[in-house]
């Protein structure tokens, strides 16, 4: 969106008013910034020197060299923190394991290197701080230059072998192999429709998975500050400050994401209602609205789990206050929408009005919760409300003040929370839409700035929302979407794709979006289905509603100037096909709720590239026009206007197309027939699908093939709360000529909630299975 076409477009969603209050901002905001930041003076960058010793601590060891230390410490034979000039890993905001059971590795010297060995790894270090990574069969890994410190900040490189891909740093509007290309580490909101190209987004981590030949490793850094990552014959990490502390996981890809999930924490296991299909729009604007929205996807016959409130249902845009006169029975509403296990979800911003009349804001006041400028003066903004005020979400007192107002949602009936514009996103002219950065900050007692806290802002207000529905709500499990967040945030959220442009182009950029998220420990997210800017034609928007039906995240929302977005406004042919995909959604409710499980226990995200599981094949590595949804789906969803054929090469195996049960080997190209009504899908052979069809359970088995493996699982529980749960496993053996036998076994107190279990076999031919439980 060129600087003419974001200025109407902002002055479209922010409105004249808060316009003119922006370029005020703008002044105060820079003016702040020139007073209390000095200037940047060039300074000397500071080399680490010669290495003139090394010593063994628990874990590790600590090499000292003439102008900084070294600590390497094994967390597990395969995964490291390195720390220079002395830094650990606590204080963090995104560790959540402290604890690791120590291992002792072997120190020693070779050839004037020192070495630190696992029984998996060995790392290298050279007199002049070169460091070199080894796996058990001495094939290097990584390679790093000695860091520089440059003032306050570092610069890090790590070289990058010709054909290593490079995947992550959080969301990204990129090719899902990242390199070649530069990209800040600075939460922000880009203001418009977003396409590709687009940089920064919302949420930035410093984290990248790097597959090349033979080995993959995951570097984890964990630094706050605004940096940026160049990708071309190293991968090249430039902090403005900060420590430089670092985590490496070596392994297939699943392996080091297991063990950076281990560190960071996983999503927990949501409410099964959340997998369902939610229906948004910035402008319902009335409770009648909503009803009518609601009773039209009854009428026709259409799956809902989730009907959300943007911002419009708020009093004059004060957080926590919904406006009566227009929702007026609005508890009322949400137990209706109950009773079709539909749910309400309230959007909240972290700004709050300044309007000394209101409770929120003079409480706030009193117990000190906002952000204030290094003379310690109120600090505002502009936001919707207009002038605004921020929580110092680094703060754990104002986290818990925050989480004491969400009584004020629930008591509504609300069943989840909408987090936006929490960068934390502000209204400008001109330069970072954000707070000043001399903006002073809590950081949990250490104190500092908004350049150590802007980034973690939206991840801490998430935080703080989590603490409080696990107190209020002890039997329910929570539910919140965030705009951003940074490492770490899957303990407390989900996250969709914000402000993407509606186009064609945008479809393929899903894909790859969403599998860098998965890949950033983020198994959780998705677009907002048709675009946020503009109006989707019929077509474009069954096809996006297509791919995001096999999306964690699986959402429509848009713009409150657009028409209507409901599945009925595209017409009869759109509906039927619309209302097709959603009960393909609820059917593979029992596939979907066992993917989220295993996430809650590995980290897996349910959607992943075609490498996840044959990660040294390199035809996989670019590949992000197609992707995995768990272990047994391939989907290869239409992208180009009026194509009505999809090409594809799968990973190596055999394959069923979903809808005619044809065969298909791997490693060879596919074309799949694709009319509108039909979204292009693979199954894995061996795959044993669980389906839920009028109360029944339903296992769709795929012969198993040359692989002759053939298995499956499913868990299950209320989808709720915190009771019993069970775990059903499937697996195929042959019985002789005469067919199959499928065991079944079961661990787990929650009773089957089905009525019968049936089998629908795919490819034997008319061979038997019997079903046997164990």
């Amino acid at each position: 969106m060129n600087k003419l076409a974001l200025l109407f477009h902002g002055l479209r969603l922010a409105g004249l008013s808060n316009s003119l209050k922006a370029l005020a901002y703008t002044k105060l905001k820079d003016r702040l910034d020139a007073k209390f930041l000095p200037p940047p003076t060039p300074s000397q960058p500071r080399a680490i020197g010669r290495l003139v010793s090394a010593a063994s601590v628990p874990g590790g060891a600590r090499f000292k060299f003439e102008s900084s230390t070294l600590t390497a410490r094994f967390l597990t034979p395969d995964f490291l923190f390195l720390g220079w000039d002395g830094a650990e890993m606590l204080p963090s905001y995104a560790v959540e394991k402290e604890e690791w059971t120590i291992i002792n590795p072997l120190l020693g010297n070779r050839d004037g290197s020192w070495l630190l060995q696992s029984n998996a790894l060995k790392l290298s270090v050279s007199p002049d701080g070169l460091l070199l990574f080894y796996d058990s069969k001495d094939q290097l890994i990584r390679r790093e230059e000695p860091p520089l410190k440059l003032g306050s900040g570092w610069l890090h490189k790590a070289t990058l072998p010709p054909e290593a891909c490079v995947y992550g740093l959080g969301e990204r509007a990129a090719k899902l192999n990242l390199r070649p290309g530069h990209y800040r580490l600075w939460n922000k909101d880009p203001g418009g429709g977003y396409g590709r190209g687009a940089d920064p987004l919302y949420i930035t981590m410093p984290l990248y998975l790097c597959l090349q030949e033979g080995t993959c490793f995951l570097a984890f850094y964990d630094n706050t500050c605004d940096g940026t990552v160049t990708l071309d014959g190293s991968a090249e990490m430039r902090f403005e400050g900060g420590p430089l502390r670092y985590y490496l996981a070596f392994g297939a890809p699943a392996e080091t994401l297991k063990r950076y999930t281990e560190l960071t924490g996983r999503a927990p296991l949501p409410p099964r209602w959340a997998l369902g299909y939610q229906h948004s729009r910035w402008g319902f604007n009335s409770e009648e609205e909503m009803r009518r929205v609601f009773r039209g996807f009854r009428d026709n016959h259409l799956r809902l789990s989730a009907l959300y409130m943007d911002i419009d249902y708020l009093d004059g845009y004060r957080v926590f206050t919904p406006d009566l006169e227009r929702y007026p029975a609005l508890h009322e509403f949400a137990a209706t929408l109950e009773k079709t296990d539909t749910h309400l979800v309230g959007m909240t911003d972290p700004g709050v009005k300044l309007d000394p009349e209101w409770d929120i804001y003079m409480s706030g006041l009193a117990e000190n919760a906002f952000c204030r400028d290094p003379e310690g003066n109120l600090l505002t903004g502009v936001v919707w409300p207009g002038w605004t005020v921020y929580p110092d979400f680094t703060d754990p007192y104002v986290r818990e003040w925050w989480g004491s107002l969400y009584p004020r949602l629930l008591k509504h009936g609300i069943s989840g929370l909408w987090h936006d514009m929490n960068e934390p996103a502000a209204f400008t002219a001109s330069g970072d839409g954000s707070l000043p950065l001399c903006t002073r900050h809590n950081m949990d007692g250490e104190g500092g700035d908004h350049r150590r806290a802007h980034n973690v802002y939206g991840l801490l207000m998430d935080r703080a929302a989590c603490e409080a529905w696990r107190k209020l709500k002890p039997d329910k499990r929570p539910f919140i979407l965030s705009r951003s967040g940074w490492a770490g945030l899957q303990r407390y959220a989900w996250c969709w794709t914000g402000d993407i442009e509606t186009s064609w182009q945008a479809v393929r950029q899903t894909v790859a979006t969403v599998l860098g998220l998965g890949l950033s420990g983020l198994p959780y997210s998705g677009p907002d289905t048709g675009g946020f800017t503009k109006h989707p034609s019929t077509e474009l928007y069954i096809r996006w509603f297509q791919l995001d039906s096999f999306l964690p995240v699986f959402r429509t929302h848009c713009a409150f100037y657009l028409p209507k977005r409901e599945p009925w406004e595209f017409g009869s042919q759109a509906l039927e096909i619309l209302r097709a995909q959603l009960e393909m959604r609820h059917k593979l409710m029992p596939y979907w709720y066992t993917l989220a499980w295993k996430a809650s226990r590995t980290g897996e995200p349910p959607v992943r590239p075609l490498f996840w599981d044959d990660p040294w094949n390199r035809d996989l590595w670019e590949v992000d026009d197609a992707f995995m949804c768990g272990d047994c789906f391939l989907v290869a969803p239409v992208m180009e206007k009026g194509a009505l054929v999809r090409r594809v090469v799968p990973p190596t195996g055999e394959w069923f197309d979903y809808w005619s049960d044809e065969i298909y080997p791997g490693g060879a190209a596919v074309s799949l027939d694709a009319p509108l009504d039909r979204l292009p899908l693979l199954v894995k052979a061996g795959s044993i699908v669980p389906v839920s069809e009028m109360g029944m359970l339903i296992l769709h088995v795929f012969h198993p093939g040359k692989s002759g493996k053939c298995s499956g699982i499913l868990y299950s529980d209320e989808g709720d709360g915190y009771g019993p749960w069970r775990v059903d496993r499937f697996s195929l053996s042959e019985t002789g000529v005469q067919g199959y036998e499928l065991a079944w076994t079961s661990e787990g107190d929650y009773p089957l909630p089905y009525s019968e279990a049936k089998i629908v076999t795919h490819g034997f031919d008319g061979l038997e299975i019997k079903l046997k439980k164990l």
